[in-house]
């Protein structure tokens, strides 16, 4: 059964945008080719927020991913790069991904906050807004 993972980042300020949309692509790429990667698909949304969804072939899979550089090393520096995180992780019957407002829904009632350190008034409510059917700014990978 699929296992899809995503996530909610807000960069907190303009400094910090070139490294992690540089960084963003190359862990995007990275999980295109990764073992076990089923679909990639990334969006930058208002306010300097970016999802991620990714679907594979089973946890391990991803978690193997998710340690390995590039994407595990920049992880770490998410904690002052952003003032709002979040991810939600679940099995699924189709390895394809859901459309954007049920993976933001999803966000919403079964997503977690993610460790940062200047968190934003958002973040500690746990405020996720709904994205919209196709939202601008929509990549797909794979």
């Amino acid at each position: 059964m699929p296992f899809v993972a995503i996530t909610r980042l807000r960069v907190r300020s303009w400094r910090y945008l070139p490294l992690f949309a540089v960084q963003a692509l190359r862990s995007a790429r990275q999980a295109a080719s990764a073992d076990g990667s089923l679909a990639v698909r990334l969006l930058k949304y208002e306010r300097n927020t970016f999802w991620t969804a990714t679907a594979w072939t089973h946890e391990q899979a991803m978690r193997k991913f998710m340690l390995a550089a590039p994407h595990g090393p920049v992880m770490r520096k998410l904690l002052d790069w952003c003032d709002e995180a979040s991810v939600a992780h679940w099995n699924q019957e189709s390895p394809e991904l859901p459309a954007w407002p049920v993976l933001s829904a999803r966000m919403q009632t079964d997503g977690r906050r993610s460790k940062v350190n200047h968190p934003s008034a958002d973040h500690t409510a746990y405020r996720i807004p709904q994205l919209p059917n196709n939202p601008r700014g929509a990549l797909r990978f794979k």
